[in-house]
Formats: C-alpha cells, structure tokens, sequence
C-alpha cells in the first residue's frame, strides 16, 4: 500500500505535537508523517523524497485529505536538501526523519551508522528553538543502543541540547518472537530541542 502501517502510533506522536509548527518531513514517501501532521494542525509541511511516483501520490492524499493548501512536495535527494537547507538557513519547528532501510546486515551496520549520523546533524542544525525531531531507524542490524549513541554525538555535534520525550516501536500487530529480538526492527525517538 506505501503507507506502512507499522508507523501509526509514531504518526500520531507526531500529528498531536505539530500544531502551529512548521514541518519537514523527510523521506516522507507517501506522505504518511506529513499529512498527520497537516491533521495534527501544522502550518505548513513540506515533504521530500527522491520518487516523483511516491511524491504524486502525497499530493494525491493531500488534496483527498483536505490539507493541500498547508502541504507542499519536494522531489529530492534528502541528504542533499538538508544541505541546502542549512546553507540557505531554512529552519524548521519539527523535523521527521523515516529513512528506508540504511543496513541490511550486521556487516553493513557502521556504514549505515554514518548516514544516520548524517541525517540527524543536519536535521538538528535546521531546527528551531523547542523544536521536536522524530526520527526512525527501521533496520533490524541497528539495535537500540547503537541508534541512541548516534543520536547523542549527532547531538553533541550540533552543540545543542535535547530531552526525550517518547520512544515508539512497530504497531501491536507487528510482535516481536521471543526468540528473534531481531524482530524489533523498528525504532523511533521523538526529541526536543532544550534552547528555549
């Protein structure tokens, strides 16, 4: 369907913290984090991702959804439009980062390490004073440590503060065997910006 359903509860974290706030919602697919946070009462949201296709469907369940006029689209390489961003000091008040799998396998996990490194450096720099990222690992190599350690130099890096203001996983009817913890692929943080 495009629409992921293991993201809901993480969809509404998100839509019940966007109102008034500028919203960027990157790797945004078909839209899903972007259009709960129009519904959520966002003043305006921008979604990017690199898939013209992806894209014309978020327009489409924009205009269906009732929130087109607060919603905009933008075909782009993600990492290269967070670069643009910063360079042209575009800030915003909430920031989603749903990145498509970064590591495969354990082998390929450091690699990935980097890009999320990456894309939550750049992603704290755009954000403006209280503003809130969420943002999303759903590679079953990166476990939870790993991720939190990489949100915490990303941190660091930026010179900026965060507190933690929620955890998601995979919806209820996405378990987790026992006997396969791998199963727990999906990890979110929401955090907020501590600058006032």
């Amino acid at each position: 369907t495009g629409f992921y359903l293991d993201q809901r509860d993480a969809r509404a974290a998100v839509g019940a913290l966007a109102k008034g706030r500028t919203v960027l919602n990157c790797f945004s697919y078909t839209g899903g984090f972007g259009l709960a946070a129009a519904a959520g009462g966002a003043a305006h949201v921008t979604q990017v991702d690199v898939s013209h296709d992806a894209l014309e469907i978020a327009k489409r369940n924009a205009e269906l959804t009732g929130v087109a006029d607060r919603v905009e689209e933008v075909e782009a390489d993600v990492f290269q439009y967070l670069r643009q961003c910063r360079d042209a000091r575009r800030t915003f008040d909430l920031i989603v980062l749903d990145p498509p799998k970064f590591a495969e396998s354990k082998a390929q996990v450091m690699k990935a390490a980097r890009g999320y490194k990456d894309i939550n450096l750049l992603a704290m720099k755009l954000l403006n004073p209280d503003g809130i990222l969420a943002t999303f690992s759903c590679s079953g190599a990166m476990d939870t440590e790993l991720f939190d350690k990489i949100l915490a130099e990303a941190a660091q890096d930026a010179h900026r503060d965060f507190q933690m203001v929620a955890r998601t996983r995979q919806g209820a009817d996405h378990p987790v065997a026992l006997a396969f913890p791998e199963g727990l692929y999906l990890k979110g943080v929401i955090l907020r910006a501590l600058d006032f």
